[in-house]
């Protein structure tokens, strides 16, 4: 058995053992059986057990404090008896597993009184601007400080800037704002209709190479459409002229089809490289029919030149049944794509579902492996999947065990921050940090978790002024990270 295989057993055995811990867990006395004080130590061993379950099946979704839970929209309530629905049934459209086959009624009774305590906690102790305005870290190479250059949405995207300096900020749930560098904002008009729902909504807006001839622009979105009473979405990239902070004259250029009723992982990061412009698109929810499927749209990075049409030097162009645009396949859900400047190599993460969030080099017409080969396992902790490798399938860069649940990534190119110039940094939503990795012939060969308990980081991005800018989301900010100069 070789190391990669051995550690996948491991980690499959030591879910395995937890379960088994926390089934035994469950054969202690009744509250009745025993006195006050004991009953004291059962409650603490309920919410203890249920930390750990919380931790082992949820926290790659909801996040480590459940931060994922604040200022939701609770479909069927908060109540405690909701909540127990939702674990019993889960929501398959929205991705989350029905938990019953794994966890029995006591379980799932405990588990949905700590997080309704939790998500009591959340609402109660969300951060604040004042406490993030004032944030100073001390790195390993490096001292920086969070300068806050905007705030007043829920989960800002995505940031770009103007020839003039301004900043557009893309807002998941459906809005674009012009940020001026006197910190005033603008909310842009003209966005088509975008279904803001689940992990659907407006993903990132590109400037055209000529945009100053052109004024063009290209966005990202969860298209909308609705069928038979149902609103169904999926991703789409459109080109539209911009100016006078207003949108007009969209032009699609392509559309994810099929549209579905699946609210989950959607992709939504486009890069343009060399005049041609590259999309991710996410397997959908339909992990065993699309990443693999050429015929299927779903599990893909994407290739078009800037008019909408199709290079004909794509990898699959002239291939019967394949779609034309593909440039790359068996991807999970890539929310993250960079070029690494002076190359033209094309960087992406994706997330895994529990552990094998990946870092890959995209190269034409590969094949990345998603579902055939993967280092986690399913949220229920079962296995799909015992392969960590195959010929033909490319194998990461890096992989994450546990997952950090990655979004968005950025080289530095500048030299404002020392020693930093070269790394690649990545966000963790589940962590709530930025993972600035080093890298040496193309291998990420160290890393250092930076920004702690910043916020659930979904996109970092370096500006035309040389600093790194972050954004974190519920409530949402963009913050600059501004080095303090040593003493």
């Amino acid at each position: 058995m070789n190391a990669t295989r051995k550690m996948k057993f491991s980690i499959l055995i030591g879910c395995f053992l937890i379960a088994i811990g926390l089934s035994n867990c469950q054969k202690g006395e009744s509250n009745e059986e025993v006195g006050m004080e004991e009953q004291e130590q059962v409650v603490d061993s309920a919410t203890i057990r249920s930390a750990a379950i919380f931790a082992q099946h949820c926290s790659s979704c909801h996040g480590q404090q459940m931060e994922a839970f604040a200022d939701r929209k609770w479909l069927h309530g908060k109540e405690l008896d909701s909540i127990k629905v939702s674990i019993t049934e889960g929501y398959a459209e929205a991705g989350m597993p029905a938990w019953s086959a794994l966890l029995d009624s006591q379980q799932i009774g405990e588990l949905a009184q700590y997080i309704r305590t939790g998500i009591e906690n959340v609402e109660r102790y969300g951060f604040t601007e004042e406490t993030l305005d004032s944030d100073t870290f001390e790195l390993e190479d490096i001292t920086v400080h969070l300068d806050t250059v905007f705030s007043g949405i829920k989960s800002p995207w995505h940031m770009n800037w103007l020839p003039n300096g301004d900043m557009l900020v893309a807002a998941k749930e459906g809005e674009l704002h012009r940020v001026g560098q006197d910190g005033q904002s603008v909310q842009i008009t003209g966005l088509p209709v975008i279904k803001s729902k689940g992990q659907g909504g407006l993903f990132e807006i590109q400037l055209h190479p000529d945009f100053e001839a052109n004024g063009k622009v290209y966005l990202v979105y969860t298209g909308l459409k609705v069928t038979d009473g149902d609103s169904l979405g999926t991703t789409v990239v459109s080109q539209f002229d911009f100016a006078d902070d207003k949108l007009s004259n969209e032009k699609i250029f392509f559309e994810a089809r099929p549209y579905t009723k699946r609210n989950h992982h959607f992709g939504g990061r486009i890069v343009i490289k060399d005049n041609f412009l590259f999309v991710t698109v996410g397997d959908r929810g339909d992990r065993d029919v699309n990443p693999q499927d050429l015929s299927l749209a779903g599990g893909k990075i994407h290739r078009f030149n800037l008019d909408g049409s199709i290079p004909e030097d794509n990898p699959f162009y002239n291939q019967a049944d394949a779609i034309k645009s593909i440039w790359s396949y068996g991807h999970r859900n890539p929310q993250g794509l960079t070029l690494r400047p002076g190359t033209d190599e094309l960087w992406s993460h994706e997330h895994g579902p529990r552990g094998g969030d990946e870092i890959n080099i995209v190269k034409r017409g590969l094949n990345y492996g998603w579902p055939v080969v993967s280092y986690g396992i399913n949220y229920d902790a079962t296995i799909f999947t015992s392969e960590l490798e195959r010929e033909g399938m490319e194998s990461p860069v890096l992989y994450w065990v546990p997952s950090i649940a990655p979004c968005g990534m950025d080289w530095v190119a500048s030299d404002k921050y020392g020693n930093w110039k070269g790394n690649l940094l990545v966000g963790s939503l589940r962590f709530k940090y930025l993972d600035r990795c080093e890298i040496e012939n193309g291998k990420v060969v160290k890393e250092e978790n930076i920004l702690k308990g910043i916020g659930r980081l979904r996109n970092v991005e370096q500006g035309p002024d040389g600093y790194i800018y972050v954004s974190v989301e519920n409530p949402g900010y963009v913050f600059r990270l501004m080095p303090i100069p040593s003493m």
